[in-house]
C-alpha cells in the first residue's frame, strides 16, 4: 500500500510540473536556411508573466518567421490579455502569421474583434484564406492561412457526422495553389493529404494537442473525442510535400509535453 502511494504522489507530482512548468523546444532541421518557430493550441495557458518565458524562448532561436497556427486563446475567454502579452513580446521579432483555430470562430463577436485588434496592433498578420509573399535570405515564400467552416470541428453542438475538407473545397477557399514555395497554414491536421494534394510543400498545423495522452508515443485522444488520431504531432511525409504538425502548448495534457517547434527549412 505504501508503495502504491508514493507512485501515486510521484504520478501527481509529474502530472503538475508537466502542466504548469515544463517547456520543450523540438527542433527539425530539412537543411535550410530560413528559420521557422511554429507554435499552436496556447488556449488559457500561460508561461511565465506576460507569457515572457514563452516569448524569450522563441526570440532566443532567432527565427525569420513566426508561424501560430490557432486556438492562441479559446472559446470561452472574455479576457484575451493573456495572448496581446504574448504577441507585443515577440512584436518586432520577426514576420508573425496566425490564422484561426476553431476555438477563435466561436468566439463572442466583440471578443474577435479585440483578437483581430491586437493581431494587428503587434504586428501579426491573421490570414483568413488569404496569402502573403514574404522574401527572406533570397528566397520568396508564399504563405496561406487556411479558414475552413466549425462545422469541420464541430456540427449541431457534437462531433458526429462532421464535414470533411476536400481538394475543391481547398480551391474554393485558397485558389488554385501557386507555383514556387508555398507554405499553407492549416489548423486542422486530419486533412494532410489532401492540403498535400493541393499542393503545399510544407503545411503547419495543430489542434489535436499531441493526442492529449501519449503512451509510448502513440496519441490516444483528439479533442473530438476519437481514439488513436492520426496526424496528431510532429513530421509525415506526403507525396508531395510534409505535413508538420505541433503539440501544443495548452490543455491538459500527459506524457506529452507543450512544445515550440523549431523548423530549419
Amino acid at each position: 500500500m505504501k508503495y502504491i502511494l508514493l507512485i501515486c504522489v510521484a504520478f501527481a507530482v509529474y502530472a503538475f510540473a508537466e502542466n504548469r512548468l515544463f517547456l520543450r523546444t523540438r527542433r527539425e532541421n530539412f537543411g535550410g536556411n530560413v528559420r521557422i518557430a511554429h507554435i499552436s493550441d496556447l488556449h488559457k495557458r500561460c508561461f511565465g508573466n506576460g507569457n515572457k518565458r514563452l516569448a524569450d524562448r522563441i526570440k532566443r532561436e532567432k527565427p525569420d518567421i513566426i508561424l501560430i497556427t490557432g486556438d492562441l486563446v479559446s472559446r470561452s475567454m472574455t479576457d484575451i490579455s493573456n495572448a496581446e502579452s504574448l504577441l507585443h513580446e515577440l512584436c518586432g521579432t520577426a514576420p508573425i502569421y496566425v490564422i484561426m483555430g476553431n476555438h477563435e470562430k466561436e468566439l463572442k463577436p466583440r471578443v474577435f474583434a479585440e483578437y483581430q485588434r491586437i493581431i494587428a496592433e503587434n504586428g501579426g498578420k491573421l490570414l483568413r484564406n488569404d496569402s502573403d509573399v514574404l522574401r527572406v535570405k533570397d528566397r520568396e515564400l508564399k504563405i496561406y492561412g487556411l479558414d475552413e467552416k466549425l462545422e469541420v470541428y464541430k456540427k449541431n453542438g457534437g462531433y458526429k457526422d462532421l464535414d470533411v475538407l476536400d481538394r475543391a473545397e481547398i480551391v474554393r477557399l485558397l485558389g488554385e495553389c501557386p507555383d514556387g514555395e508555398v507554405l499553407l497554414m492549416a489548423h486542422n491536421p486530419f486533412f494532410g493529404e489532401v492540403y498535400d494534394e493541393w499542393g503545399a510543400e510544407y503545411t503547419f498545423s495543430g489542434h489535436v494537442h499531441g493526442g492529449i495522452v501519449r503512451i509510448f508515443g502513440v496519441a490516444m485522444l483528439s479533442p473530438e473525442r476519437k481514439m488513436f488520431p492520426k496526424n496528431a504531432k510532429g513530421i509525415y511525409g506526403m507525396k508531395h510535400g510534409k505535413l508538420c504538425v505541433s503539440g501544443g502548448l495548452g490543455k491538459l495534457r500527459l506524457f506529452n509535453l507543450p512544445e515550440i517547434v523549431i523548423y530549419d527549412l
